[in-house]
């Protein structure tokens, strides 16, 4: 998926990834990013790891606004991507 592809292009660049952010979603061959599942779980997880920042699919900004606490996202960034 996304951190799949993050990863061969930090490779590709010789620019390593922030430490402090987290990715999920899949990917066309296009370069669509789709949405996926289990948004809520993902971010709590990522929250009691002292993430800062998140890559989420556009699609997915709903189950963000909906199911997770405003508590939660305090001090995470939460960036939507809809093509990479």
């Amino acid at each position: 998926g996304v951190a799949v592809l993050l990863a061969l292009a930090s490779v590709l660049l010789d620019t390593p990834m922030r430490s402090d952010t987290a990715v999920t979603g899949e990917v066309t061959l296009r370069g669509h990013v789709l949405p996926v599942g289990g948004i809520r779980d993902k971010v709590l997880a990522a929250h009691r790891a002292g993430i800062k920042h998140v890559l989420l699919p556009l699609a997915n900004k709903r189950n963000v606004l909906e199911d997770i606490p405003a508590q939660a996202l305090e001090g995470i960034e939460v960036h939507y991507m809809k093509h990479v």
